[in-house]
């Protein structure tokens, strides 16, 4: 793994910055402590500070539907999981990640297994709200506020998924974002990193790639998932400041260059 990414210029990383925060949406101000929720939803992903943010919402007392099969990004989780002080006694390799996380959850945060629901085949986001859908109603699990967690640079296109999967339905969930972390890049005496020093975070080319590549995702236009393109998501209103940054991050070729000579 390259743990070293060259700085960057103050522009591009204010424009990473800002993509990255409106990409992690988050409908909290401040930290959800006794909030009025009944559900806790993981998506399965490899950002352990998000991952330990649904579990501690979930211990207090909420049931958590933990939603991950095994895709393209489980081998991420794997690694993650073998580097983590504590949870690396985890057995992993070829388990979904559902399987994993009810393993942090119950073993690491004491949450019952039978306020554990686990849903292990979704492959992406769109499976995750679909088949979350599905995991509630054939199990008669009432939702009538819920959390949604996932790995930041997803969290507002799983919120669209979500929303999309129960639309027109009259009594569908409150369904809240919180991606439970927050990154923030800064120039460090040896290249960009995270401001708060994270562990178990994506390696900054990922992070970087990963954002850039979901702003088009975003876009309801012919290529895009909304209602222009593949149809998988409503229409999402990106602000123009947001698709300014974009446009700063594609347009900086020692990014651009930085970004295409390593493996992601």
């Amino acid at each position: 793994m390259l743990t070293i990414f060259p700085q960057l210029t103050e522009n591009t990383l204010h424009a990473a910055n800002r993509v990255g925060e409106w990409l992690a949406q988050n409908d909290y101000p401040t930290p959800p402590v006794n909030v009025d929720a009944d559900l806790v939803v993981l998506a399965g992903n490899a950002v352990m500070p998000t991952i330990d943010a649904a579990c501690r919402l979930a211990a207090e007392n909420r049931t958590l539907l933990i939603s991950g099969g095994i895709g393209h990004s489980t081998t991420f989780l794997y690694a993650a999981v073998s580097r983590h002080p504590r949870y690396n006694i985890l057995r992993t390799t070829g388990r979904a990640e559902a399987a994993i996380l009810a393993d942090i959850a119950h073993q690491f945060w004491n949450i019952p297994h039978e306020r554990i629901v686990v849903e292990d085949r979704s492959t992406n986001c769109g499976e995750n709200a679909r088949f979350t859908r599905t995991t509630l109603e054939e199990r008669g699990i009432p939702c009538r506020n819920g959390i949604v967690v996932q790995d930041p640079t997803m969290q507002r296109r799983t919120m669209a998924t979500f929303a999309q999967v129960w639309q027109g339905e009259a009594n569908a969930p409150q369904w809240h974002s919180y991606p439970g972390y927050l990154p923030v890049l800064q120039n460090g005496h040896h290249g960009v990193n995270f401001t708060d020093e994270a562990h178990d975070v994506w390696p900054v080319e990922r992070y970087l790639s990963l954002i850039l590549g979901e702003l088009p995702r975003l876009q309801d236009d012919e290529n895009g998932y909304g209602p222009h393109g593949k149809g998988f998501i409503p229409h999402v209103d990106i602000p123009q400041d947001v698709l300014a940054a974009w446009q700063v991050l594609r347009e900086d070729q020692q990014l651009r260059d930085v970004l295409a000579s390593r493996s992601l």
